[in-house]
């Protein structure tokens, strides 16, 4: 079987006017509109998460020119601007919840911005959108304790089956950070398959708890959304964002070593 490389696109917020904490990773709904027309034009096919995986999972060919279209966090704007351009072309999507996020009786209020509601996110599910975990309060998962790790995991596919009637098969991990303790917890916890970030192409070899998506955000003009899709020059259009990812991942295990080493946290 061949290593297909597949582009996974993450996006969060689709929105004209976001504030300050979620513009930089955000998209104009017209910037949106036509990186999706991109997509069409170009003849991509997309997929979901699920599809993706099963398919590499059993050696099933994935259609010609498979792409993802991915959301993370369950903003308002993936309902009111997303939806509609996606029914259009007929794609289908991903969306990634934090469930303590969202608006309604799980609400921890520590959503970024104007957030999805229950209903919003039934609706996105009847219309085809997978409705994926992304923990309940958007912790780093590689920073916390086994009891916590686990509960954020647990609670959040608890809260989504419950609220959709049907258990999420897919993750994404918060702010695209795991180890290889996270995603042992993760797929322990029932998931079937789970999203990094990486900014590079997905593929096969990399299993199916450390796929690869490349970050749209505001920034993103349409030649660079195309050269996101055909996966070309992805280390120049990434290279701040990878040196500043391998710094601070320096940091972050000597953060949580010294986590470990304090007293009750062992």
């Amino acid at each position: 079987m061949t290593d297909e490389r597949v582009p996974i696109l993450m996006y969060h917020s689709v929105t004209a006017e976001p504030n300050a904490a979620t513009r930089a990773l955000s998209v104009t709904p017209q910037a949106f509109a036509g990186q999706m027309a991109v997509l069409a034009e170009r003849g991509l096919t997309p997929v979901d998460t699920a599809e993706l995986a099963a398919c590499w999972r059993t050696g099933r060919p994935l259609p010609a020119r498979p792409v993802l279209v991915t959301f993370d966090d369950g903003y308002e704007g993936v309902h009111r601007h997303a939806l509609p351009v996606l029914a259009r072309h007929g794609f289908p999507a991903t969306l990634f919840v934090s469930t303590g996020w969202l608006r309604g009786p799980y609400d921890t209020g520590g959503g970024l911005d104007t957030m999805l509601d229950w209903d919003q996110v039934r609706e996105l599910a009847d219309a085809g959108v997978e409705i994926g975990g992304h923990s309940h309060s958007h912790p780093q998962l590689d920073q916390l304790d086994d009891r916590r790790l686990r509960s954020e995991l647990a609670l959040c596919k608890e809260i989504v089956s419950d609220q959709l009637g049907r258990t999420p098969a897919s993750f994404a991990y918060p702010y695209g950070y795991s180890s290889r303790r996270v995603r042992e917890a993760v797929r322990e916890t029932g998931y079937a398959q789970a999203l990094a970030v990486g900014n590079g192409l997905a593929r096969r070899a990399q299993g199916p708890y450390a796929l690869r998506r490349v970050t749209v955000r505001r920034s993103t003009d349409t030649a660079e959304f195309e050269r996101l899709v055909e996966g070309r020059a992805l280390g120049r259009v990434f290279v701040r964002d990878r040196a500043l990812s391998k710094g601070y991942a320096v940091v972050r295990r000597a953060r949580h070593a010294r986590r470990l080493a304090a007293p009750g946290l062992r």
